[in-house]
């Protein structure tokens, strides 16, 4: 396709591609003392969907109830001299033949990050969003001697004091210590406000030292013998901000101004790198299809992330055929001065999704009534059957 010698579907492959990727982000990140890997786990919603290949239920954007969608799994790992590059991708759903467990996918990807970044021998923290407050999971992490950054969805989880006694976390709140007064940039809906905006606003972040119990290989046949971390619970609260505080969970000391700071920028960041996660879910147009087959599906939200890394400095350059051919596909000219930008990477990408529903609904076609009408075939150069 890339060459203009067939509109054939090519032998791309997700599997390939997810690793391809990696390997770049693994590079990336090379000569790292301490980086950051940032978790995210997100829906892809097809509402309409009726045909569709292995789609499951998913939550709604908005609003209570399920649509179909897909499930997807990424990590970006990010250095302290601002490269990045994605370590992990992979959707999957429940309706698919090799599904397991979402708790099993997780794990999963945890230990291919691992395994990709154990060459660099840095100390490597987590970053985790709320639905990831989960002991079996962050034991996957304390296991491989790596650290965490968990905001909390369970305030009544039980966990121990420093001096040992059982308590629920909701229970530590008065003895959060204040340690840190920040002044950023965040996007809030202040009181009063009809809507969020992004705008100053004053942060207070608090401590106070716990510890979580913990098994290697938790709810795993492999499970191991109970262990004891460690950890912080931390508070960050927003002054004339209508939510509640965050609550994060972290095996990092949190005992200083200059501590408290650093954690909150490390989750601050989780925030920053959400337009490169809303590219790769976004851009595709899926309502606009209703046909596809699921390693279809697979191979273009890669492709997807194939565009994100490019547009976002994720290691991925115009040196990679696929961003290349997005780029012919989109329409874009060969211009070194003027790389592609997100109209075009878009606009191809939805032309590859034109092809490869087109080339479902034909298959689907040939499936019924034994094949495509003569007229069909010969314009299409395929040889009618009836």
């Amino acid at each position: 396709m890339l060459r203009g010698e067939t509109t054939t579907r090519s032998e791309l492959d997700p599997e390939a591609l997810a690793a391809k990727l990696q390997a770049h982000g693994v590079n990336r990140l090379r000569g790292e003392p301490s980086p950051w890997v940032i978790l995210d786990g997100s829906d892809l919603r097809k509402p309409y969907a009726t045909a569709m290949a292995g789609v499951q239920r998913v939550k709604r954007l908005q609003g209570r109830g399920t649509v179909p969608g897909y499930r997807t799994l990424n990590a970006i790992g990010i250095g302290h001299e601002g490269r990045r590059g994605l370590l992990y991708h992979r959707l999957f759903s429940s309706a698919a033949p090799d599904f397991v467990s979402e708790s099993a996918e997780t794990r999963t990807a945890i230990a291919s990050v691992a395994s990709a970044l154990a060459p660099l021998e840095a100390e490597i923290t987590w970053i985790l969003d709320s639905g990831f407050d989960d002991v079996a999971l962050w034991s996957a992490i304390w296991a491989r001697e790596m650290s965490l950054l968990c905001r909390l969805q369970h305030r009544d989880r039980w966990v121990e004091t420093a001096a040992g006694t059982a308590c629920q976390l909701i229970d530590l709140a008065p003895r959060l210590r204040p340690l840190a007064q920040l002044e950023t940039e965040l996007v809030v809906q202040k009181r009063g406000q009809a809507r969020p905006n992004l705008q100053p606003v004053t942060v207070t972040v608090a401590s106070v030292p716990i510890a979580v119990r913990w098994r290697p290989g938790l709810r795993t046949r492999e499970e191991g013998e109970e262990q004891v971390k460690p950890c912080w619970l931390v508070e960050v609260r927003m002054e004339r901000v209508a939510q509640e505080p965050w609550w994060l969970l972290t095996d990092r000391p949190v005992e200083t101004a200059a501590q408290a700071t650093e954690v909150f920028r490390m989750y601050r960041q989780r925030w920053a790198i959400e337009d490169a996660f809303k590219v790769a879910k976004t851009c595709l147009g899926w309502e606009d299809v209703q046909v596809l087959a699921y390693d279809a599906v697979r191979l273009l939200v890669a492709l997807g992330w194939v565009a994100a890394g490019f547009l976002f400095d994720l290691g991925v350059s115009l040196e990679w055929g696929e961003v290349r051919l997005l780029r012919r596909l989109g329409g874009g000219e060969d211009r070194p001065n003027r790389p592609p930008g997100k109209i075009v990477l878009t606009r191809g990408l939805r032309r590859l999704l034109d092809h490869l529903a087109l080339e479902a609904i034909l298959a689907e076609e040939e499936r019924l009534q034994g094949g495509l009408p003569p007229r069909i075939a010969a314009m299409l150069g395929r040889t009618p059957t009836h």
